[in-house]
């Protein structure tokens, strides 16, 4: 049987939401959530290719963020009822969400089928990932 969500799980998670607060992180964040709306595969990639400039610095930075967090859920070092709860990774679902329409093609344009493949089995994994998933990109679909 899973072991169920404890202490050190907690502790984890405040302090994972510790770093959220870094001033860098703040504005990699803000950008990802309000500014930075790729419609395809390309618009991503522009900025992905755009080394050295902030919007390049934000997107690694948030991507790699999320990426790391959810490999401790995927390795069960943090357990994924918490991790997924809305008030702590509400962002990593809306950035998967922004890129999920042209996750395939993104992945084919850079050669990597590895492009946010840990937030997917995250998110995908769980019956609440997977519904808390077609919520978000509900909501998006309407800010759009």
């Amino acid at each position: 049987m899973p072991r169920k969500p404890n202490a050190d799980d907690a502790r984890l998670i405040l302090q994972l939401y510790d770093l959220r607060r870094e001033p860098e992180m703040r504005k990699a964040r803000q950008w990802w959530t309000t500014t930075f709306w790729p419609q395809t595969a390309d618009d991503f990639v522009k900025v992905a290719m755009a080394v050295g400039t902030p919007e390049n610095n934000w997107l690694r930075q948030v991507v790699s963020y999320w990426g790391i967090a959810a490999s401790l859920v995927l390795h069960g070092t943090l357990h994924a009822k918490p991790f997924l709860e809305m008030p702590f990774s509400g962002e990593m679902y809306v950035m998967f969400a922004k890129v999920r329409p042209f996750l395939k093609e993104l992945r084919e344009i850079t050669q990597n089928p590895m492009d946010f493949r840990i937030v997917e089995k995250v998110i995908l994994g769980s019956k609440e990932g997977r519904a808390r998933l077609a919520a978000v990109e509900g909501r998006l679909a309407l800010r759009r």
